[in-house]
Protein backbone atom coordinates (compact mmCIF):
# COMPACT_ATOMS: atom_id res chain seq x y z
CA UNK A 1 0.00 0.00 0.00
CA UNK A 2 1.45 3.34 -0.95
CA UNK A 3 1.72 5.83 1.91
CA UNK A 4 0.68 9.37 1.19
CA UNK A 5 3.22 12.08 1.49
CA UNK A 6 3.39 13.73 5.01
CA UNK A 7 2.91 17.48 5.49
CA UNK A 8 5.85 19.62 6.50
CA UNK A 9 4.40 20.59 9.94
CA UNK A 10 4.10 17.49 12.00
CA UNK A 11 2.58 19.38 14.95
CA UNK A 12 -0.36 20.48 12.92
CA UNK A 13 -1.38 16.98 12.06
CA UNK A 14 -4.25 15.28 13.93
CA UNK A 15 -3.38 11.71 14.81
CA UNK A 16 -6.36 9.74 15.75
CA UNK A 17 -4.27 6.93 17.14
CA UNK A 18 -2.39 9.23 19.42
CA UNK A 19 -5.71 10.57 20.98
CA UNK A 20 -6.95 7.10 21.43
CA UNK A 21 -3.84 5.99 23.32
CA UNK A 22 -4.32 8.62 26.06
CA UNK A 23 -5.76 7.39 29.29
CA UNK A 24 -9.28 8.57 30.29
CA UNK A 25 -9.06 11.91 31.84
CA UNK A 26 -5.50 12.67 30.81
CA UNK A 27 -6.68 14.65 27.81
CA UNK A 28 -8.26 17.13 30.18
CA UNK A 29 -4.72 18.09 31.20
CA UNK A 30 -3.98 19.41 27.75
CA UNK A 31 -4.26 23.16 27.69
CA UNK A 32 -7.22 24.29 25.71
CA UNK A 33 -6.31 26.74 23.02
CA UNK A 34 -7.98 28.42 20.13
CA UNK A 35 -4.83 28.03 17.99
CA UNK A 36 -5.35 27.42 14.33
CA UNK A 37 -3.16 26.22 11.69
CA UNK A 38 -0.76 28.92 10.63
CA UNK A 39 2.54 30.64 11.38
CA UNK A 40 4.38 30.37 14.67
CA UNK A 41 3.74 34.02 15.46
CA UNK A 42 0.16 33.40 15.44
CA UNK A 43 0.45 30.37 17.73
CA UNK A 44 2.53 32.32 20.26
CA UNK A 45 -0.11 35.06 20.45
CA UNK A 46 -2.89 32.50 20.89
CA UNK A 47 -0.95 30.73 23.66
CA UNK A 48 -1.01 33.85 25.86
CA UNK A 49 -4.86 33.85 25.90
CA UNK A 50 -5.38 30.32 27.10
CA UNK A 51 -7.57 29.75 30.20
CA UNK A 52 -6.57 26.78 32.25
CA UNK A 53 -9.35 24.55 33.79
CA UNK A 54 -8.87 22.50 36.88
CA UNK A 55 -9.69 18.94 36.66
CA UNK A 56 -12.99 18.33 38.55
CA UNK A 57 -12.47 16.48 41.75
CA UNK A 58 -14.14 13.14 42.05
CA UNK A 59 -14.39 13.42 45.88
CA UNK A 60 -18.04 13.77 47.53
CA UNK A 61 -19.26 14.56 51.08
CA UNK A 62 -19.60 11.37 52.92
CA UNK A 63 -23.29 10.35 53.77
CA UNK A 64 -23.84 9.18 57.33
CA UNK A 65 -26.92 8.09 59.38
CA UNK A 66 -26.67 11.15 61.60
CA UNK A 67 -26.75 13.37 58.57
CA UNK A 68 -29.88 11.65 57.31
CA UNK A 69 -31.52 11.90 60.71
CA UNK A 70 -30.69 15.55 60.94
CA UNK A 71 -32.14 16.27 57.53
CA UNK A 72 -35.29 14.26 58.34
CA UNK A 73 -35.65 16.04 61.66
CA UNK A 74 -35.29 19.43 60.03
CA UNK A 75 -37.88 18.44 57.46
CA UNK A 76 -40.26 17.20 60.15
CA UNK A 77 -39.89 20.37 62.17
CA UNK A 78 -40.59 22.43 59.09
CA UNK A 79 -43.74 20.41 58.37
CA UNK A 80 -44.88 20.74 61.99
CA UNK A 81 -44.53 24.49 61.83
CA UNK A 82 -46.50 24.55 58.59
CA UNK A 83 -49.16 22.26 60.11
CA UNK A 84 -49.45 24.51 63.16
CA UNK A 85 -49.88 27.57 60.98
CA UNK A 86 -52.47 25.78 58.83
CA UNK A 87 -54.34 24.62 61.95
CA UNK A 88 -54.47 28.14 63.35
CA UNK A 89 -55.76 29.36 60.01
CA UNK A 90 -58.35 26.59 60.03
CA UNK A 91 -59.54 27.46 63.53
CA UNK A 92 -59.76 31.08 62.52
CA UNK A 93 -61.91 30.20 59.52
CA UNK A 94 -63.99 27.86 61.66
CA UNK A 95 -64.72 30.65 64.19
CA UNK A 96 -65.52 33.04 61.38
CA UNK A 97 -67.95 30.50 59.97
CA UNK A 98 -69.67 30.09 63.32
CA UNK A 99 -69.96 33.86 63.76
CA UNK A 100 -71.39 34.18 60.29
CA UNK A 101 -73.91 31.41 60.97
CA UNK A 102 -75.05 33.10 64.16
CA UNK A 103 -75.32 36.43 62.39
CA UNK A 104 -77.38 34.84 59.64
CA UNK A 105 -79.68 33.21 62.18
CA UNK A 106 -80.02 36.48 64.09
CA UNK A 107 -80.77 38.45 60.97
CA UNK A 108 -83.18 35.81 59.75
CA UNK A 109 -84.93 35.94 63.11
CA UNK A 110 -85.20 39.71 63.10
CA UNK A 111 -86.31 39.83 59.52
CA UNK A 112 -88.82 37.11 60.26
CA UNK A 113 -90.42 39.33 63.02
CA UNK A 114 -90.61 42.27 60.67
CA UNK A 115 -92.11 40.08 58.04
CA UNK A 116 -94.71 38.74 60.47
CA UNK A 117 -95.60 42.25 61.58
CA UNK A 118 -95.86 43.46 58.02
CA UNK A 119 -98.06 40.51 57.14
CA UNK A 120 -100.28 41.09 60.16
CA UNK A 121 -100.68 44.81 59.52
CA UNK A 122 -101.48 44.17 55.88
CA UNK A 123 -104.16 41.70 56.94
CA UNK A 124 -105.55 44.22 59.42
CA UNK A 125 -105.54 46.88 56.74
CA UNK A 126 -107.55 44.66 54.43
CA UNK A 127 -109.90 43.68 57.25
CA UNK A 128 -110.58 47.29 58.26
CA UNK A 129 -111.17 48.33 54.67
CA UNK A 130 -113.69 45.51 54.21
CA UNK A 131 -115.32 46.37 57.54
CA UNK A 132 -115.73 50.03 56.58
CA UNK A 133 -117.14 49.08 53.20
CA UNK A 134 -119.63 46.83 54.97
CA UNK A 135 -120.64 49.58 57.38
CA UNK A 136 -120.98 52.15 54.60
CA UNK A 137 -123.66 49.91 53.14
CA UNK A 138 -125.37 48.85 56.38
CA UNK A 139 -125.32 52.05 58.46
CA UNK A 140 -128.04 53.76 56.35
CA UNK A 141 -130.29 50.74 56.96
CA UNK A 142 -129.63 50.95 60.70
CA UNK A 143 -130.44 54.68 60.64
CA UNK A 144 -133.75 53.98 58.91
CA UNK A 145 -134.71 51.29 61.41
CA UNK A 146 -133.77 53.50 64.34
CA UNK A 147 -135.81 56.38 62.94
CA UNK A 148 -138.77 54.07 62.35
CA UNK A 149 -138.63 52.81 65.93
CA UNK A 150 -138.39 56.34 67.32
CA UNK A 151 -141.32 57.39 65.16
CA UNK A 152 -143.37 54.45 66.43
CA UNK A 153 -142.77 55.40 70.08
CA UNK A 154 -143.38 59.05 69.28
CA UNK A 155 -146.75 58.24 67.73
CA UNK A 156 -147.77 56.29 70.82
CA UNK A 157 -146.69 59.16 73.07
CA UNK A 158 -148.63 61.60 70.89
CA UNK A 159 -151.77 59.46 71.21
CA UNK A 160 -151.51 59.53 74.99
CA UNK A 161 -150.96 63.29 75.01
CA UNK A 162 -153.89 63.80 72.67
CA UNK A 163 -156.10 61.62 74.85
CA UNK A 164 -155.15 63.64 77.91
CA UNK A 165 -155.95 66.87 76.07
CA UNK A 166 -159.30 65.46 75.02
CA UNK A 167 -160.10 64.51 78.60
CA UNK A 168 -159.24 68.03 79.77
CA UNK A 169 -161.40 69.51 77.04
CA UNK A 170 -164.27 67.22 78.01
CA UNK A 171 -164.12 68.36 81.62
CA UNK A 172 -163.78 71.99 80.57
CA UNK A 173 -166.73 71.66 78.24
CA UNK A 174 -168.79 70.03 80.96
CA UNK A 175 -168.17 72.88 83.39
CA UNK A 176 -168.69 75.57 80.76
CA UNK A 177 -171.93 73.99 79.63
CA UNK A 178 -173.42 74.41 83.11
CA UNK A 179 -172.53 78.09 83.33
CA UNK A 180 -173.47 79.09 79.77
CA UNK A 181 -176.36 76.75 79.17
CA UNK A 182 -178.87 79.52 78.55
CA UNK A 183 -176.69 81.30 75.99
CA UNK A 184 -175.85 78.28 73.83
CA UNK A 185 -177.76 77.17 70.75
CA UNK A 186 -179.76 74.03 71.43
CA UNK A 187 -177.71 71.87 69.05
CA UNK A 188 -174.20 73.33 69.69
CA UNK A 189 -171.87 73.21 72.66
CA UNK A 190 -169.69 76.02 73.96
CA UNK A 191 -167.06 75.33 71.28
CA UNK A 192 -169.60 75.31 68.40
CA UNK A 193 -169.54 71.54 67.91
CA UNK A 194 -172.52 69.38 67.13
CA UNK A 195 -173.84 68.51 70.56
CA UNK A 196 -175.20 65.03 69.76
CA UNK A 197 -172.10 63.73 68.02
CA UNK A 198 -169.78 65.30 70.51
CA UNK A 199 -171.70 63.96 73.50
CA UNK A 200 -171.46 60.45 72.09
CA UNK A 201 -167.70 60.83 71.79
CA UNK A 202 -167.55 62.28 75.27
CA UNK A 203 -169.51 59.39 76.72
CA UNK A 204 -167.19 56.89 75.06
CA UNK A 205 -164.05 58.66 76.28
CA UNK A 206 -165.52 59.09 79.75
CA UNK A 207 -166.34 55.41 79.98
CA UNK A 208 -162.82 54.45 78.87
CA UNK A 209 -161.25 56.96 81.27
CA UNK A 210 -163.26 55.73 84.25
CA UNK A 211 -162.46 52.13 83.37
CA UNK A 212 -158.75 52.89 83.34
CA UNK A 213 -159.04 54.79 86.59
CA UNK A 214 -160.81 51.84 88.19
CA UNK A 215 -158.08 49.45 87.06
CA UNK A 216 -155.38 51.72 88.49
CA UNK A 217 -157.27 51.95 91.76
CA UNK A 218 -157.54 48.20 91.90
CA UNK A 219 -153.83 47.80 91.23
CA UNK A 220 -153.00 50.23 94.07
CA UNK A 221 -155.23 48.29 96.42
CA UNK A 222 -153.44 45.06 95.55
CA UNK A 223 -150.00 46.59 96.14
CA UNK A 224 -151.02 48.38 99.36
CA UNK A 225 -150.38 51.90 98.03
CA UNK A 226 -153.94 53.11 98.32
CA UNK A 227 -153.39 55.00 101.58
CA UNK A 228 -150.51 57.10 100.18
CA UNK A 229 -152.31 58.03 96.97
CA UNK A 230 -154.08 61.32 96.33
CA UNK A 231 -156.96 61.24 93.90
CA UNK A 232 -156.13 62.80 90.54
CA UNK A 233 -152.36 62.38 90.81
CA UNK A 234 -152.06 59.03 89.04
CA UNK A 235 -150.63 58.78 85.52
CA UNK A 236 -153.05 57.62 82.85
CA UNK A 237 -150.62 55.73 80.58
CA UNK A 238 -152.84 52.76 79.80
CA UNK A 239 -153.47 51.97 76.14
CA UNK A 240 -156.34 50.25 74.42
CA UNK A 241 -155.94 46.69 73.23
CA UNK A 242 -156.18 47.85 69.61
CA UNK A 243 -153.39 50.38 70.06
CA UNK A 244 -151.25 47.80 71.84
CA UNK A 245 -151.79 45.25 69.08
CA UNK A 246 -150.95 47.71 66.31
CA UNK A 247 -147.91 48.92 68.21
CA UNK A 248 -146.60 45.40 68.77
CA UNK A 249 -147.14 44.44 65.12
CA UNK A 250 -145.16 47.41 63.87
CA UNK A 251 -142.50 46.88 66.50
CA UNK A 252 -142.12 43.21 65.55
CA UNK A 253 -141.87 44.18 61.89
CA UNK A 254 -139.01 46.59 62.62
CA UNK A 255 -137.23 43.98 64.73
CA UNK A 256 -137.62 41.42 61.96
CA UNK A 257 -136.09 43.85 59.49
CA UNK A 258 -133.24 44.56 61.89
CA UNK A 259 -132.42 40.85 62.08
CA UNK A 260 -131.91 40.84 58.30
CA UNK A 261 -129.45 43.73 58.17
CA UNK A 262 -126.35 41.52 58.43
CA UNK A 263 -127.75 38.24 57.14
CA UNK A 264 -125.54 38.43 54.02
CA UNK A 265 -122.41 39.33 56.00
CA UNK A 266 -119.82 37.09 57.63
CA UNK A 267 -119.90 37.00 61.40
CA UNK A 268 -116.43 38.54 61.64
CA UNK A 269 -117.85 41.79 60.21
CA UNK A 270 -120.88 42.29 62.45
CA UNK A 271 -120.14 40.44 65.68
CA UNK A 272 -118.76 42.75 68.35
CA UNK A 273 -116.82 39.84 69.85
CA UNK A 274 -115.13 39.04 66.53
CA UNK A 275 -114.28 42.65 65.77
CA UNK A 276 -113.02 43.14 69.30
CA UNK A 277 -110.77 40.07 69.07
CA UNK A 278 -109.13 41.42 65.91
CA UNK A 279 -108.13 44.67 67.58
CA UNK A 280 -107.19 42.92 70.81
CA UNK A 281 -104.72 40.81 68.84
CA UNK A 282 -103.26 43.97 67.32
CA UNK A 283 -103.02 45.58 70.74
CA UNK A 284 -101.31 42.59 72.36
CA UNK A 285 -98.82 41.91 69.53
CA UNK A 286 -97.84 45.36 68.28
CA UNK A 287 -99.00 47.91 70.83
CA UNK A 288 -96.74 50.68 69.51
CA UNK A 289 -98.30 50.67 66.06
CA UNK A 290 -101.74 50.18 67.66
CA UNK A 291 -101.26 53.34 69.69
CA UNK A 292 -99.74 55.28 66.78
CA UNK A 293 -102.85 54.47 64.72
CA UNK A 294 -105.12 55.96 67.46
CA UNK A 295 -107.26 52.84 67.46
CA UNK A 296 -108.50 53.60 70.98
CA UNK A 297 -110.11 56.80 69.69
CA UNK A 298 -111.64 55.07 66.66
CA UNK A 299 -113.26 52.11 68.42
CA UNK A 300 -116.29 54.00 69.87
CA UNK A 301 -117.24 55.19 66.41
CA UNK A 302 -116.55 51.76 64.94
CA UNK A 303 -118.83 49.99 67.42
CA UNK A 304 -121.47 52.74 67.23
CA UNK A 305 -123.79 51.21 64.56
CA UNK A 306 -123.65 47.73 66.08
CA UNK A 307 -124.53 49.05 69.54
CA UNK A 308 -127.33 51.22 68.17
CA UNK A 309 -128.79 48.14 66.53
CA UNK A 310 -128.86 46.35 69.90
CA UNK A 311 -130.38 49.46 71.54
CA UNK A 312 -133.13 49.62 68.94
CA UNK A 313 -135.91 48.79 71.44
CA UNK A 314 -134.18 50.26 74.50
CA UNK A 315 -136.59 52.73 76.10
CA UNK A 316 -135.97 53.36 79.81
CA UNK A 317 -139.43 54.93 80.15
CA UNK A 318 -140.97 51.46 80.06
CA UNK A 319 -141.11 49.25 83.11
CA UNK A 320 -139.73 46.13 81.44
CA UNK A 321 -136.89 47.91 79.68
CA UNK A 322 -133.65 45.98 79.92
CA UNK A 323 -130.71 47.66 81.63
CA UNK A 324 -128.11 48.53 78.98
CA UNK A 325 -125.36 47.32 81.30
CA UNK A 326 -126.68 43.76 80.95
CA UNK A 327 -126.67 43.80 77.15
CA UNK A 328 -124.21 41.75 75.14
CA UNK A 329 -122.29 44.73 73.76
CA UNK A 330 -121.64 46.08 77.26
CA UNK A 331 -120.48 42.74 78.67
CA UNK A 332 -118.29 42.14 75.63
CA UNK A 333 -116.49 45.48 75.88
CA UNK A 334 -116.40 45.70 79.67
CA UNK A 335 -112.80 44.49 80.07
CA UNK A 336 -111.38 45.60 76.74
CA UNK A 337 -107.86 46.93 77.18
CA UNK A 338 -107.68 45.77 80.81
CA UNK A 339 -104.98 43.12 80.52
CA UNK A 340 -102.99 41.95 83.50
CA UNK A 341 -99.98 43.89 82.28
CA UNK A 342 -99.25 47.37 83.57
CA UNK A 343 -101.54 50.03 82.20
CA UNK A 344 -100.07 52.58 79.83
CA UNK A 345 -100.50 56.24 80.64
CA UNK A 346 -103.17 58.02 78.56
CA UNK A 347 -104.53 54.71 77.27
CA UNK A 348 -107.78 55.57 75.46
CA UNK A 349 -109.04 52.00 75.75
CA UNK A 350 -109.58 52.42 79.49
CA UNK A 351 -112.39 54.92 78.81
CA UNK A 352 -113.93 52.91 75.97
CA UNK A 353 -117.25 52.20 77.70
CA UNK A 354 -117.72 55.72 79.16
CA UNK A 355 -117.03 57.13 75.71
CA UNK A 356 -119.60 54.80 74.15
CA UNK A 357 -122.15 55.80 76.79
CA UNK A 358 -121.47 59.44 75.99
CA UNK A 359 -121.68 59.03 72.21
CA UNK A 360 -124.38 56.36 71.88
CA UNK A 361 -126.51 56.09 75.02
CA UNK A 362 -126.78 59.82 75.81
CA UNK A 363 -127.85 60.84 72.28
CA UNK A 364 -130.51 58.13 72.29
CA UNK A 365 -131.68 59.26 75.72
CA UNK A 366 -131.87 62.81 74.37
CA UNK A 367 -134.14 61.69 71.53
CA UNK A 368 -136.32 59.80 74.00
CA UNK A 369 -136.64 62.81 76.30
CA UNK A 370 -137.49 65.14 73.42
CA UNK A 371 -139.94 62.95 71.48
CA UNK A 372 -141.24 60.20 73.76
CA UNK A 373 -141.11 61.32 77.38
CA UNK A 374 -144.38 62.69 78.72
CA UNK A 375 -143.58 65.24 81.47
CA UNK A 376 -147.09 64.88 82.88
CA UNK A 377 -146.59 61.17 83.43
CA UNK A 378 -145.37 60.50 86.96
CA UNK A 379 -144.25 57.00 86.02
CA UNK A 380 -142.21 58.10 83.01
CA UNK A 381 -140.71 61.03 84.90
CA UNK A 382 -139.56 58.86 87.79
CA UNK A 383 -137.97 56.42 85.32
CA UNK A 384 -136.29 59.24 83.42
CA UNK A 385 -134.87 60.63 86.65
CA UNK A 386 -133.65 57.14 87.59
CA UNK A 387 -131.73 56.60 84.34
CA UNK A 388 -130.21 60.10 84.49
CA UNK A 389 -129.15 59.53 88.09
CA UNK A 390 -127.65 56.19 87.08
CA UNK A 391 -125.52 57.89 84.44
CA UNK A 392 -124.46 60.61 86.88
CA UNK A 393 -123.43 58.11 89.55
CA UNK A 394 -121.96 55.43 87.32
CA UNK A 395 -120.20 57.51 84.67
CA UNK A 396 -118.74 60.62 86.32
CA UNK A 397 -116.14 60.93 83.56
CA UNK A 398 -119.01 61.45 81.11
CA UNK A 399 -120.84 63.90 83.32
CA UNK A 400 -117.63 65.74 84.20
CA UNK A 401 -117.19 66.86 80.64
CA UNK A 402 -117.76 70.58 81.21
CA UNK A 403 -119.77 71.27 78.10
CA UNK A 404 -122.05 68.35 78.92
CA UNK A 405 -122.33 69.55 82.51
CA UNK A 406 -123.50 73.00 81.58
CA UNK A 407 -125.89 71.62 78.97
CA UNK A 408 -127.33 69.14 81.45
CA UNK A 409 -127.65 71.85 84.09
CA UNK A 410 -129.50 74.06 81.62
CA UNK A 411 -131.83 71.20 80.74
CA UNK A 412 -132.61 70.62 84.40
CA UNK A 413 -133.33 74.28 85.06
CA UNK A 414 -135.75 74.49 82.15
CA UNK A 415 -138.18 72.80 84.51
CA UNK A 416 -138.47 76.02 86.45
CA UNK A 417 -142.16 76.79 86.95
CA UNK A 418 -143.15 73.15 86.59
CA UNK A 419 -141.19 71.55 89.40
CA UNK A 420 -140.96 73.15 92.83
CA UNK A 421 -137.92 75.31 93.55
CA UNK A 422 -136.83 72.97 96.32
CA UNK A 423 -136.88 69.90 94.07
CA UNK A 424 -135.25 71.73 91.19
CA UNK A 425 -132.46 73.15 93.37
CA UNK A 426 -131.74 69.76 94.92
CA UNK A 427 -131.54 68.16 91.48
CA UNK A 428 -129.55 70.84 89.65
CA UNK A 429 -127.39 72.43 92.37
CA UNK A 430 -126.89 69.72 94.99
CA UNK A 431 -126.94 66.80 92.57
CA UNK A 432 -125.00 68.27 89.64
CA UNK A 433 -123.32 71.63 90.32
CA UNK A 434 -121.86 70.96 93.77
CA UNK A 435 -121.15 67.30 93.14
CA UNK A 436 -119.55 67.29 89.69
CA UNK A 437 -119.27 70.68 88.00
CA UNK A 438 -117.36 72.37 90.81
CA UNK A 439 -114.99 69.41 90.97
CA UNK A 440 -114.24 69.83 87.28
CA UNK A 441 -113.77 73.59 87.72
CA UNK A 442 -111.35 73.11 90.61
CA UNK A 443 -109.24 70.65 88.64
CA UNK A 444 -108.91 72.97 85.64
CA UNK A 445 -106.50 75.87 85.23
CA UNK A 446 -107.58 79.11 86.87
CA UNK A 447 -107.90 82.11 84.59
CA UNK A 448 -110.16 83.86 82.12
CA UNK A 449 -111.64 80.54 80.94
CA UNK A 450 -112.74 79.80 84.50
CA UNK A 451 -114.69 83.06 84.58
CA UNK A 452 -116.41 82.19 81.30
CA UNK A 453 -117.37 78.78 82.66
CA UNK A 454 -118.82 80.37 85.78
CA UNK A 455 -120.77 82.83 83.61
CA UNK A 456 -122.25 79.95 81.58
CA UNK A 457 -123.38 78.26 84.81
CA UNK A 458 -124.96 81.41 86.25
CA UNK A 459 -126.73 82.06 82.95
CA UNK A 460 -128.65 78.81 83.49
CA UNK A 461 -130.10 79.90 86.84
CA UNK A 462 -133.65 81.28 86.77
CA UNK A 463 -133.49 84.98 87.67
CA UNK A 464 -136.60 84.56 89.79
CA UNK A 465 -134.52 82.65 92.33
CA UNK A 466 -132.72 85.85 93.32
CA UNK A 467 -135.24 88.65 92.80
CA UNK A 468 -137.08 88.13 96.07
CA UNK A 469 -134.07 87.45 98.28
CA UNK A 470 -133.51 89.80 101.18
CA UNK A 471 -130.26 90.52 102.93
CA UNK A 472 -126.81 90.01 101.53
CA UNK A 473 -126.78 86.20 101.21
CA UNK A 474 -127.75 84.04 98.26
CA UNK A 475 -129.59 80.72 98.44
CA UNK A 476 -127.80 78.27 100.70
CA UNK A 477 -127.14 75.63 97.99
CA UNK A 478 -124.91 78.10 96.08
CA UNK A 479 -122.55 78.67 99.01
CA UNK A 480 -119.91 76.28 97.62
CA UNK A 481 -120.10 77.96 94.22
CA UNK A 482 -119.61 81.38 95.84
CA UNK A 483 -116.56 80.18 97.77
CA UNK A 484 -115.13 78.87 94.49
CA UNK A 485 -115.53 82.34 92.92
CA UNK A 486 -113.81 83.99 95.92
CA UNK A 487 -110.94 81.52 95.65
CA UNK A 488 -110.75 82.16 91.90
CA UNK A 489 -110.34 85.90 92.51
CA UNK A 490 -107.56 85.29 95.06
CA UNK A 491 -105.75 82.93 92.68
CA UNK A 492 -105.93 85.39 89.78
CA UNK A 493 -104.48 88.09 92.03
CA UNK A 494 -101.61 85.90 93.26
CA UNK A 495 -100.75 84.86 89.72
CA UNK A 496 -100.47 88.51 88.66
CA UNK A 497 -97.86 89.38 91.33
CA UNK A 498 -94.55 90.17 89.65
CA UNK A 499 -96.10 90.39 86.18
CA UNK A 500 -96.21 93.35 83.82
CA UNK A 501 -98.58 96.27 84.32
CA UNK A 502 -100.77 95.07 81.46
CA UNK A 503 -101.22 91.66 83.05
CA UNK A 504 -101.96 93.26 86.41
CA UNK A 505 -104.68 95.43 84.82
CA UNK A 506 -106.18 92.35 83.15
CA UNK A 507 -106.18 90.52 86.49
CA UNK A 508 -107.97 93.45 88.12
CA UNK A 509 -110.62 93.44 85.40
CA UNK A 510 -111.13 89.72 85.94
CA UNK A 511 -111.63 90.31 89.67
CA UNK A 512 -114.25 92.96 88.87
CA UNK A 513 -116.05 90.43 86.66
CA UNK A 514 -116.10 87.98 89.57
CA UNK A 515 -117.64 90.65 91.80
CA UNK A 516 -120.36 91.17 89.19
CA UNK A 517 -121.03 87.43 89.05
CA UNK A 518 -121.39 87.25 92.82
CA UNK A 519 -123.71 90.24 92.78
CA UNK A 520 -125.85 88.69 90.03
CA UNK A 521 -126.76 85.78 92.32
CA UNK A 522 -127.22 88.10 95.33
CA UNK A 523 -124.09 86.84 97.12
CA UNK A 524 -123.36 90.37 98.31
CA UNK A 525 -121.44 89.24 101.36
CA UNK A 526 -118.90 87.41 99.21
CA UNK A 527 -118.82 90.28 96.70
CA UNK A 528 -117.94 92.73 99.49
CA UNK A 529 -115.21 90.40 100.73
CA UNK A 530 -113.59 90.21 97.30
CA UNK A 531 -113.83 93.99 96.84
CA UNK A 532 -112.24 94.70 100.20
CA UNK A 533 -109.48 92.10 99.82
CA UNK A 534 -108.40 93.50 96.46
CA UNK A 535 -109.14 97.19 97.09
CA UNK A 536 -111.84 97.53 94.43
CA UNK A 537 -113.36 100.97 94.97
CA UNK A 538 -115.96 100.74 92.20
CA UNK A 539 -118.02 98.29 94.24
CA UNK A 540 -121.30 100.22 94.11
CA UNK A 541 -120.95 100.81 90.39
CA UNK A 542 -120.34 97.11 89.84
CA UNK A 543 -123.32 96.15 92.00
CA UNK A 544 -125.67 98.55 90.22
CA UNK A 545 -124.43 97.38 86.83
CA UNK A 546 -125.02 93.72 87.60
Amino acid sequence: MVQPSQPAEVNNVYYQNTYQTLSYGSSYGIPYTYAAYGSSDTKSQKADNTVPFKTPSNEMTPVTIDLVKKQLKDRLDSMKEMHKANRQQYEKHQQSQEDSTKAIERLEGSSGGIGERYKFLQEMRGYVQDLLECFSEKVPLINELESAMHQLYKQRASRLVQRRQDDIKDESSEFSSHSNKALMAPNLDSFGRDRVIYQEQVKRRTAEREARRARRRQAREQTGKMADHLEGLSSDDEETSTDITNFNLERDRILKESSKVFEDVLESFYSIDCIKSQFEAWRSKYFASYKDAYIGLCLPKLFNPLIRLQLLTWTPLEGKCRDFETMLWFESLLFYGCEEQEQVKDDADISLLPTIVERVVLPKLTVISENIWDPFSTTQTSRMVAIVQKLIDGYPSVVNAENKNTQLLGNFLQWYGILSNKTLQELSIDGLLNRYILMAFQNSEYGEDSIKKAQSVIACFPKQWFTHLTGDKTISQLENFCRYLVHLADTIYRNSIGCSDVEKRNAREHIKQIIKLLASIRALDHAVTVANDHNVKEFKILIEGK
